[in-house]
């Protein structure tokens, strides 16, 4: 069984046991997280929401919180003298999706 959830402004397909990477959640290492923006269900009996399956909930454990390697933006314009070094690291939140539940 899978289901598609809505974090963080994105949507990712899950499946119990699952390690993913979103971003960053206000919440401590080793504690539940429950996500019921779940928009489809899929296995043996589909159930698409409309925008959302009612009643459906998908539990995940948080791992840890961590930043993603810098990247490093530079602008630059020829002939002016201007040049801009920024560097800038994403925070996530890593999860394991313990259990789907319709």
């Amino acid at each position: 069984m899978y289901a598609i959830i809505e974090t963080g402004g994105k949507q990712l397909k899950v499946e119990e046991g699952q390690e993913i990477f979103v971003e960053k959640l206000d919440t401590d290492a080793e504690e539940t997280v429950t996500f019921d923006k779940v928009l489809f269900l899929g296995g043996d009996d589909v159930k698409v929401g409309a925008p959302y399956v009612e009643g459906a909930t998908v539990t995940a454990k948080v791992e840890k919180q961590g930043r993603q390697k810098k990247v490093t933006v530079f602008k630059y314009k020829p002939k002016k003298n201007y040049k801009r070094k920024q560097g800038h690291r994403q925070p996530f939140t890593k999860l394991v999706i313990d259990k789907i539940q319709a």
